[in-house]
């Protein structure tokens, strides 16, 4: 048998199901991995991590925020005591680690911002509950950008996530600290969260697989709301089958709790994997393969495109013409909904608190300008402006059209396809610090996901080859609403052909 972190999410299932393996053993291999990335990480930060960014002495400025091996070894024994009582749940004993962003019991949450700090929450996000529910067992909580408001994990206030297979690039964000981990073999699978592509990128860029289901599939409840129109919940594994796998047991409606839940049974996405695919038609819209994509990611996703016909589909070219006006839409439509959501953090009820101030107007002030980075506070003062009175009409409202218009592009684009392919980002993971000065030109590496996060749609990303300095480059699959069954179909029949998402960075320096 491969060493325990190589195998795969169902590999490992399989090997507790049949007792090869305890629900313990696995527990103590992961844990003990993580104690090591925590080491070295604290190392890499005092060697290459921006000034001001990272905490050497301080494991969070890797890809773990939290762990309690304690409760975990607890969980894993319990497993062990169901697997050899005959009352094993699907997933029993099965390691998983959650994006910081998700609320849970047994460790803090702090969504990687300063403001969050010490917060426990009474209870588990769904998506947390449904995992455990299966019997996986949590390993702790995962870095992510301060509220999920970032593409490269340099916004948290614990640290930056670096990319393992170049420790001095970034690995993506929000969900940099989901991708990072999984990469490294720290965790078979974490969960993550999309608002405008923070599965999808951190997955291209460190070589995962990922997958943001359609909007409403996962239940938001007790997923700290960034922009509560776009959130959405998925998994990050190795492969198509392991994130399908994950997707059955996380979805499902959770209507008495969150509102925008779907009231749709849960569905086994395992069922179609194996369909074939000869005759499936791809779209691939020429707006993704213009000016601004790097030589290296347009080679690595053509060849990629290139696979797929041969074992059977047809590219159709297609439109989507409202590509470009998606980053102004985004961050008008994004940031004023958080501006909303982020008044409920004024240090009155939880959380971080100034230590010195005179009156409650300063306590607000203080407590917000010390507590929230800097990426944050930009987001909400661009929120609060495009809603204030004389600009809520001229910006928020035709925001509002233009992502009808977005929607209305790729129903269009549905008539003459199936499924719509091209690149997850416009290049490879950058250098940490590259973009930090320029907040715009990180917006824009957002382009191509974007579109499908405005109109509510499924998308993922597909490891499909490498490009400069060997890094990993994402193969993006978007699919009408509700159709993530026929996007893990394509994904799993690709990586049936090719071994890029078996590829794996070198241990870290």
């Amino acid at each position: 048998m491969n060493a325990i972190h190589e195998l795969s999410l169902t590999a490992l299932a399989h090997a507790l199901q049949t007792q090869q393996l305890s629900a313990r053993q696995v527990a103590e291999h992961f844990l003990a991995r993580a104690r090591q990335h925590a080491a070295s990480q604290a190392h890499l930060a005092s060697d290459m991590a921006p000034s001001g960014t990272a905490d050497p002495a301080h494991p969070s400025c890797g890809a773990f925020l939290s762990m309690d091996e304690g409760y975990t070894l607890a969980q894993a024994d319990a497993s062990d005591q169901r697997l050899q009582t005959g009352q094993a749940r699907p997933l029993e004993g099965v390691p998983i680690a959650h994006k910081d962003i998700f609320v849970t019991q047994h460790f803090p949450t702090t969504a990687g911002s300063k403001i969050l700090a010490g917060y426990r929450s009474p209870f588990d996000a769904t998506v947390v509950g449904r995992l455990n529910e299966v019997g996986m067992v949590s390993l702790g909580k995962l870095n992510c950008d301060e509220f999920a408001m970032g593409s490269a994990n340099e916004n948290s206030a614990f640290g930056v996530v670096h990319n393992p297979w170049d420790h001095t690039r970034i690995a993506g964000g929000s969900s940099g600290g989901s991708a990072a981990a999984v990469a490294m073999g720290l965790t078979p699978a974490a969960t993550g969260t999309d608002t405008g592509g923070s599965i999808r990128q951190p997955a291209a860029f460190c070589g995962i697989t990922g997958i943001k289901p359609t909007y409403g599939r996962a239940s938001r409840y007790g997923m700290i709301a960034y922009a509560s129109s776009l959130d959405q919940a998925g998994p990050m594994a190795r492969s198509a089958e392991d994130c399908a796998t994950l997707l059955s047991a996380m979805c499902g409606p959770d209507v008495e709790r969150d509102s925008t839940s779907l009231d749709l049974p849960p569905e086994d996405y395992c069922t179609h994997l194996n369909n074939d695919i000869q005759g499936l038609r791809i779209g691939v819209p020429k707006e993704f393969f213009a000016k601004g994509l790097a030589d290296d990611v347009r080679d690595a996703v053509q060849a990629a495109l290139a696979t797929l016909v041969r074992m059977g589909a047809q590219l159709v070219e297609i439109e989507l013409p409202k590509t470009e006006l998606s980053i102004p839409v985004y961050y008008i439509l994004a940031p004023a909904e958080a501006s909303s959501n982020l008044s409920r953090f004024d240090g009155v009820k939880f959380g971080y608190r100034t230590k010195d101030y005179k009156d409650l107007d300063e306590m607000y002030q203080k407590t917000r300008s010390e507590g929230f980075g800097a990426e944050v506070q930009r987001r909400i003062m661009v929120g609060a402006y495009v809603l204030s009175h004389g600009y809520y009409d001229a910006y928020y409202v035709q925001a509002q059209k233009i992502r009808r218009m977005i929607s209305e592009d790729f129903q269009r684009a549905f008539s003459q396809c199936d499924v719509i392919a091209g690149p997850v980002a416009p290049t490879v993971a950058w250098k940490l610090g590259e973009k930090s000065s320029d907040p715009l030109s990180n917006y824009l590496a957002d382009i191509f996901t974007l579109p499908a996060s405005l109109a509510g749609l499924p998308g993922m990303s597909v490891p499909c080859g490498f490009g400069e300095g060997h890094m990993p480059v994402g193969l993006q699959l978007i699919g009408n609403y509700l159709k993530e069954s026929q996007l893990l179909n394509v994904a799993h029949r690709f990586q049936g052909v090719s071994e890029w998402h078996t590829q794996r960075p070198g241990s870290p320096a």
